[in-house]
């Protein structure tokens, strides 16, 4: 479904019906996005799909010391923000899409006054798959 909000056309406009989000889940995302570091991290989990990153690569990308990662980490993990699992001998950790849609769709729970939420949904699976599709990755 297409929606056109403000004159800006978003895939994915859909009408509200009851966000898994409430108002201190959304603050609690909010707040440990709202530091530098917390917010680079999140960018790049986010921008490497499902599978993620090692804690030890994410240190070396971002240039930060592994105790501080360790509590920026933490801090993304409990706003439910990122997930960790474990990789043989590794900590892995990978972005939480459905809480950073479910947040998006909370901040535009009511776009424009129409009752529709507009915000873009990430869906990385479709992404990835389109883009084998195409021989790119």
């Amino acid at each position: 479904m297409t929606g056109d909000c403000a004159g800006i056309k978003f895939d994915n406009c859909r009408i509200i019906e009851r966000l898994a989000v409430d108002q201190q889940s959304a603050i609690a995302a909010l707040g440990a996005l709202a530091q530098e570091t917390r917010l680079a991290l999140f960018r790049l989990l986010v921008a490497r799909g499902p599978d993620g990153m090692a804690a030890g690569a994410i240190a070396e990308q971002l240039s930060v010391p592994p105790s501080s990662l360790s509590f920026h980490l933490q801090e993304l993990a409990h706003a439910g923000l990122i997930t960790q699992r474990r990789s043989s001998r590794h900590l892995n950790y990978s972005a939480e899409y459905a809480a950073m849609n479910e947040l998006l769709l909370y901040l535009t729970e009511n776009c424009c006054g129409s009752g529709q939420a507009c915000a873009p949904l990430c869906d990385p699976e479709t992404a990835l798959a389109e883009e084998r599709q195409h021989g790119c990755c």
